[in-house]
């Protein structure tokens, strides 16, 4: 009786070990994907002619330190331009003439959001719109222009010396 006493125990104890850890990574899931959602934060709004490569959760960098993410994304009918909600951590205040870029962490990199500060003193409110915007270059078509540059699928013409 006591030997199966002793390995309820064990079984109750390690069943709330499993609990606690469990309760714990939800606490922390929760506390990460909350971060610039409201979370303390606020949101500002960025318009873009693309957002290929960009969806909610996109990191929003600042001198290359993640201060926020990208919360939702819409299409403006009026403009056809993609508009951004950006959440930004909280203490962070950015100038007025601030600006937000597409940018690629590299070749096979991710796209994140590069905030650049303005010089303003007046300072962005919750829910206004970062005005000054530039989106991703488009890779492929950089590679194609390269290439058509380089002559490389033209025709020799009929005069010219063999190689």
């Amino acid at each position: 009786m006591r030997a199966l006493l002793k390995e309820n125990v064990i079984e109750a104890l390690l069943g709330a070990l499993v609990l606690i850890v469990a309760a714990l990574f939800i606490n922390f899931a929760w506390e990460r994907t909350q971060a610039g959602r409201g979370g303390g934060g606020y949101t500002l709004l960025a318009r873009f002619p693309s957002v290929a490569g960009i969806s909610p959760g996109t990191d929003v960098r600042l001198a290359g330190i993640k201060v926020g993410q990208v919360v939702a994304q819409r299409l403006d009918p009026a403009s056809y331009q993609a508009v951004l909600e950006i959440g930004i951590q909280p203490g962070l205040n950015l100038p007025i003439d601030s600006s937000a870029a597409i940018t690629s962490e590299g070749l096979l990199g991710g796209n994140f959001i590069a905030l650049s500060p303005g010089a303003e003193e007046t300072m962005l409110k919750p829910g206004e719109e970062i005005i000054e915007t530039s989106g991703a270059a488009d890779l492929m078509a950089l590679i194609g222009s390269v290439v058509n540059r380089s002559g490389g699928d033209e025709p020799k013409p009929a005069d010219a010396p063999e190689q």
